[in-house]
């Protein structure tokens, strides 16, 4: 691939096209928007000017309610050999473009497993899509051409190629991220209107079910919008789940202890089949999950202080897995906790109180 041509220049599209100039591909942005292309370019995204002739590769990076439309504009204008989009469903795309009788053999949808909560150019950055699964989704029909462009693109940006039918994906990011994100919001929402006293408790637990409540509302209806019907399915099952246990929990009120066992029984089976399923969300670089010990370490919210404690573990040959930070309420200090091998720990336990650090037990 010499030339790109990417169409939308918010952050999927920018990050994209920052990964193929870094890689030596003449990158042309265009938008609805001129000023956002314009913000892209000046990121050192491509350039704003429209092409000479066809480029190697289009990429559609539309929202989904207009992804079909602005790929059979760029088809039936000829802009490249092959075209792609990376709207986050599949299966509705598609067959808006055979509604509309167009030879599909250039075309495939594909979609980066990638994201942030900010939007637009100034969110992008080249290596968004770095260790990321990328669906891919050929037809018998797709051009083998474009299907390698397709790879090569996924490869410049240092993703990992899935291939999936376009319907399955589309049930598969109902599951994994669609339905996730509204019930998160619906957990974020009730802090709306909450008691500050209340909202000032706040630790890890409700920042990480409620992160990805912080995107765009906007963006997320169009999402939405193309994909309604598996999200209903499946937030069907989440209100039946919550129905249950709201009964569950009402017996654990009861007087009758016969019926605070019914209620005990059945959130005992909403927590374990909970477990059970976070169990197989897949660990680090998309392998099966490992179980990693935490050590837990008290630091000042001061420059350096963990830039040290990574140094101080790489002294003591300790290869931290994973890291998360829990802020104090109200102080400038927080928890850091360090994920590592389990037979590590009390190696990386020992070298950090050596060199002064407050372990928490």
């Amino acid at each position: 691939m010499r030339t790109a041509l990417v169409i939308g220049t918010g952050l999927i599209g920018t990050s994209a096209a920052l990964a193929l100039v870094s890689r030596g591909v003449t990158v042309h942005l265009s938008d609805h928007d001129p000023e956002q292309a314009r913000t892209a370019a000046a990121l050192g995204a491509g350039t704003d000017e429209a092409p000479d002739g066809p480029v190697d590769l289009a990429i559609v990076a539309a929202p989904p309610a207009h992804v079909a439309g602005v790929l059979a504009d760029a088809m039936r204008r000829g802009l490249a050999r092959g075209y792609i989009d990376v709207a986050s469903v599949k299966g509705g795309p598609r067959r808006e473009l055979e509604a509309l009788g167009l030879d599909l053999t250039s075309y495939i949808g594909t979609h980066p497993m990638s994201g942030r909560e900010k939007s637009g150019p100034l969110a992008a950055t080249g290596d968004l899509f770095e260790g990321r699964p990328w669906v891919l989704t050929p037809t018998r029909d797709t051009d083998t051409e474009v299907l390698n462009l397709a790879l090569e693109l996924v490869s410049h940006c240092r993703a990992v190629p899935v291939v999936m039918d376009a319907d399955a994906h589309d049930r598969a990011v109902a599951l994994v991220s669609h339905m996730p994100h509204l019930v998160s919001n619906m957990v974020a929402a009730r802090l709306e209107n909450a008691e500050e006293s209340a909202v000032r408790l706040c630790g890890q637990g409700i920042r990480d079910v409620t992160r990805i409540a912080a995107s765009e509302p906007r963006m997320w209806v169009d999402i939405l919008s193309a994909n309604p019907g598996p999200v209903a399915d499946l937030l069907s099952d989440v209100a039946a789940d919550l129905e249950e246990t709201v009964q569950a929990l009402r017996a654990l009120q009861s007087s009758d202890a016969a019926k605070r066992d019914v209620g005990a029984v059945g959130i005992e089976d909403i927590l374990r089949r909970g477990k059970a399923g976070q169990v197989r969300v897949p660990g680090k670089h998309g392998s099966a999950p490992r179980a990693y010990e935490v050590v837990a370490v008290l630091i000042d919210d001061q420059p350096g202080q963990l830039a040290r404690i990574f140094a101080d573990a790489g002294r003591a040959g300790v290869n931290i897995e994973d890291v998360r930070i829990e802020h104090a309420t109200g102080q400038q200090a927080g928890l850091v906790q360090l994920m590592v091998e389990p037979q590590t720990a009390p190696v990386l336990t020992a070298a950090l109180r050596e060199r002064g650090w407050s372990i928490r037990q």
